[in-house]
């Protein structure tokens, strides 16, 4: 009986929709539910969480400071007395004939930049330049956190200044954007377009400089990413552009990662290679002669061969200093915490061969072609007065885990546009097509002339242009 009822369903089914008519609307409404599905879905996104990194257990019973306190960067006399001490009794060493800056920081030279160290560097004069750009503390999740907030002076009738947050790397600081910072607030007096216009945020990461160090362990970039989040919040920004290098790069991707609503774009000029796979070794290995059939060009190949061929002495030679920071930390920041000669050395060798590997060929380590040693030692003296290097060194330990590559941040795409600028000294040069596997939204990817590693201090108006040129794209599509 029930079959023959259901015989006679399924012919006056087919008797009012016909089978001409059935294939169309099928067809119809799986597309809807596969776009539905395909918009619908969420970005995948890593986990905000929560933190505390104050000394003691965090206290329930008095809530948060949230204030935002203005901040003066001041000097002490008995910190330069200090100083001045310990340069004197600096016990310097021969270096091998003929031997530059290939067994690292030349010690001859270095007797030179402890001379004018002790004798001509003004650090009153360089604090009064630190203090030109506003200087502000707040406290998250029990740090006090410093930052810069600086905004345009003038804006024409109509224009809006754009949120930026800046954030820098190791072995710098905030003074890394000192010289690129006037050309993002007032791009017009400078020969770059009007508009569009930035207010920039600079914070210190906590352990760097003026920012409060972290108590306990476990302070990585993705606690770096939710800490100046919250800060833009506590600033009234819900939506605002990101830009970063080195640790910058990656603190500023993880805000990207966590909280995509609120991020217009994302500039970065430091990539860092996505976790190898099957189709990046043979990118990588084909790329040299057939680059056309994996998706590179010839700029491609100018900037990744032969260094890719002779990779594994190039990174021995240039990444002990990693191995030890991911390892070891507090054992070399003894010294340097100890010694202003041991650690201008140790940060200054990078300022050298990160701006361009052929500075090790040069006795002087080719400093002073792209820096005044001013600038180069205010940066180290911002380590000095705060005793920072020793906790700044800990970053790397605490990023560089056993489970690094299978955790979230590592696993997880970035959706929010995207903008690459890639300096041709940079340490490591990733092709679109690699990089693409990790950040699905490239909206501008340049190829730049010259720079290196510390593109906002080397070549500030490149680095401006750049990011002007990608937030200009940005906002013109989403117009």
């Amino acid at each position: 009986m029930w079959r023959q009822v259901l015989e006679d369903g399924r012919s006056a089914f087919n008797d009012h929709w016909p089978h001409s008519v059935l294939v169309p609307v099928a067809v119809g409404i799986g597309g809807v539910m596969v776009g539905w599905m395909i918009c619908g879905r969420k970005p995948k996104t890593i986990e905000m969480g929560d933190g505390w990194w104050g000394s003691g257990h965090k206290s329930y019973v008095q809530s948060e400071d949230t204030s935002v306190r203005p901040f003066t960067i001041e000097e002490s006399e008995d910190v330069i007395k200090d100083l001045y001490e310990r340069l004197d009794q600096t016990r310097f060493f021969e270096p091998l004939e003929n031997s530059q800056f290939h067994y690292g920081f030349n010690s001859a030279h270095l007797q030179k930049i402890v001379t004018y160290w002790r004798n001509d560097f003004d650090w009153s004069e360089q604090v009064k330049n630190l203090n030109r750009y506003p200087h502000y503390k707040t406290t998250v999740e029990g740090l006090e956190v410093h930052f810069m907030h600086v905004k345009p002076s003038n804006l024409a009738p109509g224009q809006k200044a754009l949120p930026l947050l800046m954030v820098h790397g190791w072995p710098g600081s905030i003074y890394e954007f000192f010289r690129i910072l006037p050309l993002l607030t007032e791009p017009g007096k400078h020969g770059l377009n009007p508009d569009p216009v930035f207010e920039v945020i600079c914070p210190s990461i906590p352990g760097y400089g003026f920012s409060e160090a972290s108590h306990k362990e476990g302070f990585n970039s993705v606690a770096a990413a939710r800490i100046f989040y919250k800060l833009m919040l506590r600033l009234g920004f819900k939506e605002f552009y990101l830009q970063g290098g080195d640790w910058g790069s990656l603190i500023t991707t993880n805000i990207a990662q966590m909280k995509p609503e609120s991020i217009k774009g994302l500039h970065i000029n430091c990539v860092f290679m996505p976790a190898g796979g099957l189709k990046q070794i043979l990118t990588l290995l084909l790329g040299r002669y057939l680059p056309w059939l994996v998706g590179m060009n010839t700029e491609d190949v100018k900037r990744i061969y032969p260094y890719f061929e002779k990779n594994v002495y190039a990174r021995l030679r240039e990444s002990g200093y990693l191995h030890i920071q991911a390892t070891k930390p507090d054992t070399v920041g003894s010294a340097l915490n100890d010694s202003p000669a041991g650690l201008a050395a140790y940060i200054l060798e990078k300022f050298s061969t990160w701006t361009n590997p052929d500075f090790r060929q040069l006795e002087d380590g080719g400093l002073e072609r792209q820096y005044s040693m001013d600038d180069l030692l205010t940066n180290v003296m911002i380590y000095w007065t705060t005793g920072s290097i020793a906790s700044s060194m800990r970053f790397y330990k605490e990023n560089f885990t056993r489970d690094m590559l299978t955790s979230p941040v590592y696993k997880t795409g970035v959706h929010v546009p995207t903008g690459i600028a890639n300096f041709p000294c940079e340490l490591m040069h990733v092709p679109r097509v690699l990089a693409k596997e990790k950040f699905r939204n490239i909206v501008t990817y340049t190829y730049l002339p010259r720079g290196g590693h510390f593109a906002a201090m080397e070549e500030p108006l490149l680095l401006a242009k750049d990011v002007q040129d990608f937030v200009s794209a940005v906002e013109k599509c989403k117009k």
